[in-house]
């Protein structure tokens, strides 16, 4: 077996110290642990992320911005030679860490992810539309492309990120990378028994929702203008989640599509040349 490093990007969750006390109770534990920190992230809870867990090397940096943005910066501290990717809302059972690499170790795939599942009952209605949204992600948009996964409960070749980068201009940096290495040839897996418990508990607000999901319907369609996959992604036949919101949500989308192809329009250029092979 090789190294193996978790990275886990936060600005201000407690719930970061869930997520890397379910790291400790891995049977296969981290070699390194990178919390990659904003730095609006409260010093007692980067004190306690150091301290709490000695069974594990967990090193916390500082990066300018916000989540996506410290992926981008953390790349040199990538050191290990598979490096799973947690979201701070996320606790990992005992077996998620051997689960998720052994494909990659394996010669199998360049990267492997998997599935979530809801930490408890839905106790409000956006908790439920989230709950029923990544119900049919993992269950019609996945199998049907990988590039659809998400970085969160994901693990890299760690040469394969270094080799392709996350591109600063498109925030949806999962689809970004995973449908530029799918057309290069490497190899994606859907591992369903890879899964993870998913917080939901602060999902109360319908304005931060509205925002949420407005951010991420802009993201995608970034992503997918510049990668020429706008076209296919609205030829495709997707189940409806059956709530409320997602009519909501069908008004956005007019909107963010108008919004994306305005951003892009100005920072957007040619594709970058094919990277190098990796050694």
């Amino acid at each position: 077996m090789g190294t193996v490093g978790v990275e886990i990007a936060v600005k201000d969750d407690e719930r970061l110290l869930l997520a890397l006390e379910s790291l400790a109770k891995q049977t296969r534990l981290p070699d390194h642990v990178l919390v990659a920190a904003s730095p609006k992230t409260p010093d007692r809870l980067v004190d306690a992320a150091r301290a709490r867990w000695p069974s594990i090397h967990v090193e916390v940096v500082r990066f300018e911005g916000g989540p996506v943005d410290a992926r981008t910066l953390s790349l040199p501290y990538l050191r290990e030679e598979v490096t799973a990717f947690l979201d701070s809302d996320e606790i990992a059972p005992p077996g998620w860490l051997a689960t998720i690499v052994a494909p990659i170790e394996a010669g199998k795939a360049a990267y492997t992810g998997g599935p979530t599942r809801p930490l408890r009952a839905a106790e409000n209605p956006i908790e439920r539309y989230y709950e029923l949204l990544e119900a049919s992600i993992y269950e019609d948009l996945v199998p049907a492309s990988v590039t659809y996964l998400p970085l969160g409960n994901s693990a890299w070749k760690t040469s394969l990120v270094l080799q392709y980068r996350f591109d600063p201009r498109v925030t949806a940096e999962d689809h970004d990378l995973e449908t530029r290495v799918r057309r290069d040839g490497y190899v994606g897996l859907y591992l369903p028994e890879a899964w993870v418990y998913h917080d939901k508990s602060n999902e109360t607000s319908y304005l931060r929702w509205a925002r949420k999901r407005y951010l991420y319907l802009f993201q995608m369609a970034m992503s997918m203008i510049k990668n020429g996959e706008l076209g296919e992604r609205l030829r495709e036949r997707r189940k409806p989640v059956r709530h409320p919101l997602r009519y909501v949500e069908a008004m956005m989308k007019p909107f963010a599509l108008a919004h994306a192809w305005v951003r892009w329009s100005r920072v957007g250029d040619p594709p970058p040349a094919r990277p190098p092979a990796s050694t």
